[in-house]
């Protein structure tokens, strides 16, 4: 039977790591991270970490001792008590080892004990060895889980989710409510119930939420917005030249997560699409399906399509258009602008060409002028040359 070391006291006290030269001397196995005293509830999970050093690289080993009175301790191994322990180490440059115990029970609180050495002679059944295992202790306390009341109203176009830890529970310190990792609202209010509103309807807001109480140890709720599925497609009209590859996509943010997707054409819908089957492919994953089309037809693969999604809580689906062009249909742009600059040139040259031509007549008329001035002259000295007379 082992007892609690005065190195751990002082290790929970401080921090993970102990002054080297108190726990090893010249070439032998010492600490330099070892594990801390934590408090889970029931069905939880703890894991104490463990790290040596030394020449040679040192073996670490972790060993138990229950709060029965006559409790001896003994060695932990891999896949322990009904394979809800885990232990893992890595020897490169030092020893690390962590070990993991899931879906606790009152029977795993105890001290848990961390040894390590590098004595050759460490595990030799007849020889005792020349250095003695050094070890580092942390205690896990494991305490009832409290029970906690969680549900979902909705009415008037709000949403509003509660928790109610009954019973005997631990002194609270605050509440957050958080979804997918984030916080959506926190407090510091150290009542038993707690609550958070949505605005908007159950099929807007569906998903995994948790109430958090900030409790020694935290302890937390789950309440699932679950819905049918809320299917949109990602494109509502696709376009793809003939030849190529038609690819369509619908998606679903809701929750549960979509388990079936079915593909069909307008029109076709006793006949789904299968996967594999003609010119198509279909890869779903989740809340996301992929429709591809090969070597598109524009007779045969022109219309609309429907993606179906079905989960525990029912139907949802969405339509896409597909339009398939004419492999010359890249071309048509092309053609218009060449068009459009043939017109602008030809108009600048029938534009030129006028223009040439009347400078041309210009020119022709300012030369008679002064022949018409001349003789108009000669007729007016005639008719004064009469009246002399």
């Amino acid at each position: 039977m082992f007892h609690p070391s005065p190195y751990a006291a002082a290790w929970d006290a401080a921090s993970s790591t102990l002054p080297l030269a108190s726990l090893r001397g010249g070439g032998g196995a010492g600490f330099i991270k070892s594990p801390l005293s934590q408090r889970r509830l029931t069905q939880d999970s703890v894991e104490l970490y463990c790290e040596a050093i030394g020449t040679p690289i040192p073996e670490i080993q972790w060993w138990f001792e229950g709060t029965e009175p006559n409790e001896t301790s003994a060695q932990l191994w891999d896949g322990a008590r009904q394979d809800r322990v885990r232990i893992n180490a890595t020897y490169n440059l030092h020893s690390t080892s962590t070990i993991s115990i899931t879906n606790l029970t009152f029977d795993d609180s105890g001290t848990y004990e961390c040894r390590a050495s590098n004595d050759p002679d460490r595990n030799h059944l007849s020889k005792s060895p020349k250095v003695k295992w050094i070890r580092s202790q942390a205690n896990v306390f494991v305490i009832e889980r409290p029970d906690i009341k969680a549900y979902v109203t909705s009415g008037s176009g709000k949403l509003v989710l509660a928790c109610n830890m009954t019973g005997q529970y631990l002194p609270t310190q605050g509440h957050e409510w958080m979804r997918e990792g984030k916080v959506l609202q926190k407090d510091a209010d150290t009542s038993a119930f707690t609550s958070y509103t949505i605005e908007g309807k159950m099929e807007e807001h569906s998903g995994v939420y948790e109430c958090v109480y900030k409790t020694n140890p935290v302890i937390k709720a789950h309440l699932n917005i679950s819905v049918a599925p809320k299917v949109t497609a990602y494109k509502k009209s696709e376009h793809g030249n003939e030849g190529d590859t038609g690819v369509l996509v619908c998606k679903s943010s809701s929750f549960p997560p979509v388990t079936s997707w079915i593909w069909y054409k307008h029109g076709q819908e006793v006949r789904p699409i299968i996967n594999g089957s003609g010119r198509y492919i279909i890869k779903s994953s989740g809340n996301k399906t992929e429709l591809r089309i090969l070597k598109l037809n524009i007779e045969e693969d022109s219309g609309d399509y429907h993606c179906n999604a079905t989960n525990a809580y029912g139907q949802g689906s969405a339509t896409v258009n597909l339009r398939v062009r004419s492999r010359f249909a890249a071309l048509w742009p092309f053609l218009g602008i060449v068009v459009e600059v043939l017109v602008l040139v030809t108009a600048i040259f029938i534009y030129e060409k006028r223009r040439n031509r009347d400078e041309v007549l210009d020119d022709g008329d300012g030369g008679s002028a002064p022949l018409k001035s001349n003789a108009t002259n000669h007729k007016d000295k005639n008719v004064r040359q009469r009246n002399a007379n």
